[in-house]
């Protein structure tokens, strides 16, 4: 049954995309609940950072790119003319793959977003860069060095800062693209523990590799594969009784 107006954050309906005359995304419907997980699994190359990138319209940046179909947040359409694409991109962040922290202090790297919004008020940055830092389970490791340089941090660390970073400007949803994918086992732990802790107060989507990352913490999995959507469902009938032979096979490592 699917949810209501009220429940969904996003919502993408008949998507086709593509990359000048190549097609990557065939007739995608989805859905993305408030304050969950939502995991994109699928091998390489399946179209799912693709799909995630529409809900920040960061492929706008592709010149060859075009899209058919209609995406909403909060029951908006994001690609409308008017709408404002800056504040898409603060109210629906992201975390990449490899950690990117700017070659700034570990201070500067949160309060930058803040100045770029026009907020002055050294106390309330200060106040945000803590709170921030605090929601990333970062602060106790680093609150006597937030003068130092951030490439200092270790890569689990940098991400963890990204991730705080995303959250200073007070996003709704937050775009992780494997966010995992170069980290140790122990960091990548930390992460997923941030993640269940971080869904109480944000929509979450996961691109990722990880099938046990998938079925660990998300509520809700997709499989995409070769452009198309293949199944979409609740996490746990996903890896225990998928409908599709395909997602079965992918998740059983037949193949991927």
């Amino acid at each position: 049954m699917k949810p209501t107006e009220n429940e969904i954050r996003i919502n993408a309906t008949n998507i086709n995309f593509f990359y000048g005359a190549k097609k990557a995304l065939n007739d995608i419907n989805i859905y993305i609940l408030k304050n969950n997980i939502t995991a994109f699994i699928g091998p390489s190359g399946c179209g799912k950072s693709t799909l995630i990138r529409l809900f920040n319209r960061m492929n706008d940046l592709v010149p060859i790119a075009r899209l058919e179909g209609k995406i909403t947040l909060d029951g908006q359409d994001i690609y409308e003319k008017s709408f404002d694409v800056v504040d898409l991109r603060r109210r629906v962040g992201m975390v990449f793959q490899k950690p990117n922290p700017f070659p700034k202090t570990i201070f500067e790297n949160l309060s930058y977003g803040l100045e770029i919004k026009g907020i002055k008020d050294k106390s309330f940055i200060a106040y945000k860069v803590e709170e921030s830092l605090q929601k990333s389970a970062l602060w106790n490791e680093v609150k006597d060095r937030l003068h130092d340089s951030a490439l200092g941090l270790s890569g689990g660390q940098q991400q963890r800062l990204c991730i705080a970073r995303c959250l200073a400007v007070e996003p709704e949803v937050i775009l992780f693209d494997e966010p995992c994918a170069s980290l140790d086992p122990i960091s990548t732990n930390k992460i997923e523990e941030l993640m269940l802790e971080l869904k109480k107060e944000y929509t979450i989507i996961i691109v990722t590799h990880n099938m046990q990352q998938a079925a660990r913490i998300s509520d809700q999995t997709a499989f995409l594969y070769m452009g198309e959507l293949i199944e979409f469902d609740r996490t746990e009938k996903i890896f225990t009784v998928p409908r599709d032979k395909r997602t079965e096979d992918y998740i059983t490592g037949k193949f991927g």
